[in-house]
Formats: C-alpha cells, sequence, structure tokens
C-alpha cells in the first residue's frame, strides 16, 4: 500500500468490522451528531451540569471502545506490541469518550430540557 486514501480506509473497516456493523456505527454517529446540534441549537447554550456528567460517562465510553475494538479484532491487550500500536488504542479511547460524550448530552438534551435562556 503506497497510499494512504479514504477509499483504503473505508475497505479496510468494512472487512474489520463487517459491511452491517460499520456502516450501521457510521449512521448511528451521524444520528448522534444530528440530535447533539439539535440540542445546542434549542437550548442556546452548553448545560455545565449534564456536560461534566456526559463527560464522566465518556470516560467509560472510551473504556468500552477499547475493549469493543479488542473484541472484534480477536485481539488482546498482550497483542500490544510498540509505540504505535499505543497511539493506536489511545486513538480508539479518544473517539469513544468523544462519542460517548456527545450520545449522553444529546440524550440528557432530549430528555430533559432546561429553560431558554434571555436574551
Amino acid at each position: 500500500m503506497k497510499e494512504l486514501t479514504v477509499s483504503t480506509l473505508l475497505a479496510v473497516f468494512e472487512e474489520m468490522f463487517g459491511f452491517w456493523l460499520f456502516w450501521g456505527l457510521a449512521a448511528l454517529a451521524v444520528v448522534v451528531a444530528l440530535a447533539f446540534l439539535g440540542v445546542l441549537m434549542r437550548e442556546r447554550r452548553i448545560a455545565a451540569g449534564r456536560l461534566l456528567f456526559a463527560e464522566l460517562i465518556g470516560i467509560g465510553g472510551g473504556i468500552a471502545a477499547v475493549w469493543f475494538v479488542l473484541f472484534i479484532t480477536s485481539s488482546g491487550l498482550s497483542d500490544i506490541g510498540g509505540p504505535i500500536d499505543v497511539i493506536v488504542v489511545l486513538g480508539i479511547w479518544l473517539a469513544g469518550a468523544i462519542g460517548a460524550l456527545i450520545a449522553f448530552y444529546a440524550l440528557a438534551g432530549l430528555i430533559v430540557r432546561h429553560p431558554k435562556p434571555r436574551v
């Protein structure tokens, strides 16, 4: 592989996760992002308490993402061999943490409404 292209990455992820799981997760990410933007536009602010709790949930989401990828790839923590493997695991953790944070914030915002700020 001489070049790293988007189509190459899509092919690798589809092979790793399977067609339906990969595109299902991609669709879920789009839905969660739209819900998050909808909550932000409706409330016109970021609720500090909800954000703090979402950050705590995000820590668990990062751990869940790492374990999910290790399970899907039939790997273990003992298979981490070098610095690039550690960087990839940290990237997976970060993506899972941010995804869980955004998902929880959006879900909590859809369930519990805060009053609109006065302009």
